[in-house]
């Protein structure tokens, strides 16, 4: 399809070094500092304060973006356990 696919996370850059080793991962994990672009995009799940194990976390979701980095589609879930049918985002990328 012609499509990158990246994944970001508040987790630390060694962490991600360690399960891209590990999990043999071939696209691009990239650290969020300070969940800078979750808050920007306003997605970071509320429901947990500071200094719990898990305050920043994202809600789940992908984004399909343009070549100039313009969301063209978007898919989300509540819950960080669950994530977006993958059919779905599939169906949305060949569309794009």
């Amino acid at each position: 399809m012609g499509i990158s696919v990246v994944a970001i996370t508040y987790d630390p850059v060694e962490f991600l070094k360690t399960v891209e080793e590990d999990q043999e991962i071939e696209f691009t994990l990239l650290h969020d500092e300070n969940v800078k672009h979750v808050n920007a995009l306003g997605i970071r799940n509320l429901d947990y304060e500071p200094g719990h194990r898990v305050y920043g976390i994202p809600y789940p979701g992908i984004f399909l973006l343009d070549p100039e980095g313009v969301i063209k589609a978007k898919f989300a879930e509540e819950r960080y356990q669950d994530r977006p049918p993958f059919e779905d985002v599939l169906e949305a990328a060949a569309k794009l």
